[in-house]
């Protein structure tokens, strides 16, 4: 299985998912062993939400199918989404 982990993480649709299911992940691993964190679980998807839009806010997180920050010449002919 090879898989571009480098391109994958320029799109900011995958690291929000790849992000929840880490941190669903260990909050159910804490609650299998018993243990129950100080810090609910929404307030730490909510503060790494917030910091994935401020990194697509200043262009780190990209469309990662297109070169640069614009559109491909072919999308930018369509009229609706293809």
């Amino acid at each position: 299985m090879k898989i571009n982990w480098k391109v994958r993480f320029k799109n900011k649709a995958f690291v929000i998912a790849f992000i929840t299911a880490v941190v669903a992940f260990i909050y159910q691993v804490l609650a299998l062993l018993g243990i129950t964190p100080a810090v609910a679980q929404n307030d730490i998807l909510s503060l790494l939400s917030l910091l994935v839009n401020m990194l697509a806010g200043l262009g780190i997180l990209i469309d990662p199918t297109t070169k640069g920050v614009n559109d491909s010449g072919r999308a930018l002919t369509y009229e609706e989404p293809n």
